[in-house]
């Protein structure tokens, strides 16, 4: 019974060696073709280049961050205070022509004051409220007025003003026909430089575009002045900058 059950495990083993040579065969056979297809992409000469496009636009919007601050005794006549003259705030906002849709609370607070003396714990003072809005201006003509307004209406703190476009596309668009010129002519360069003609255009991708970074503008912090003359504020350029990178086939 031992010898008949060896049989069959042998006959198996012979004819499964053949499949599996013949799959190792193919796979030989394969391997060259797969080469051969690496050899021919790695032939080609190519240009890897980069440029980029500018344009400056005049801002038609701003957005400014202001607030106010109120100190009290206790908590609670903090915040009333500091609630009060936002109310003014707000209301002087609106009437200067912002929609309400513009005006977001971007901060408030509540913290507790304390008097500092060597070798004695602090001593506590009172209470700071705090309540910013950040506002958007869509009509420039209107920023030196609102600001005005809301520093008539109580508000002492204003952090800055950053300039932006409601619609950078044209903007944009510019900068990419800049950035293209731009690589058309670097490309044409190189190919001067070097005894190469360009071919076609492989691959070209994009970086950069419109960003409303805010500005180092401060109009003023903790206002606390007459407002004998209207604030006057410049709006200047935004400078718009697209980056492009493209890939040229080239040949002798």
């Amino acid at each position: 019974m031992t010898h008949t059950a060896h049989r069959p495990a042998k006959l198996m083993t012979a004819i499964a060696l053949p499949a599996l040579l013949g799959g190792v065969l193919l796979m030989g056979a394969a391997a060259p073709a797969l080469a051969q297809g690496h050899d021919a992409a790695f032939k080609a000469t190519t240009f890897n280049l980069s440029a980029f496009g500018e344009t400056l636009v005049a801002p038609d919007m701003a957005t400014i961050t202001l607030g106010v601050q109120t100190d009290a005794a206790t908590a609670a006549e903090a915040l009333k205070a500091n609630g009060a003259r936002m109310n003014q705030v707000m209301a002087a906002l609106k009437k200067a022509g912002i929609a309400e849709r513009d005006i977001q609370t971007s901060n408030l607070s509540l913290n507790a004051q304390y008097a500092y003396e060597q070798n004695q714990p602090p001593k506590l003072t009172g209470y700071q409220a705090s309540n910013q809005v950040t506002i958007t201006v869509r009509d420039l003509a209107k920023l030196g007025a609102a600001v005005d307004a809301t520093v008539s209406a109580g508000a002492n703190t204003v952090n800055g003003i950053s300039f932006g476009l409601s619609n950078p596309q044209a903007a944009e668009d510019a900068a990419r026909l800049e950035a293209v010129k731009a690589l058309e002519a670097k490309a044409a360069l190189y190919g001067r430089a070097t005894g190469y003609k360009t071919v076609r255009l492989v691959n070209l991708s994009e970086g950069g575009g419109y960003t409303p970074a805010p500005q180092p503008m401060p109009v003023f912090a903790m206002a606390k002045r007459e407002m004998a003359d209207a604030t006057s504020i410049s709006a200047g350029e935004l400078k718009v900058r697209v980056d492009v990178s493209a890939v040229y086939e080239v040949s002798k």
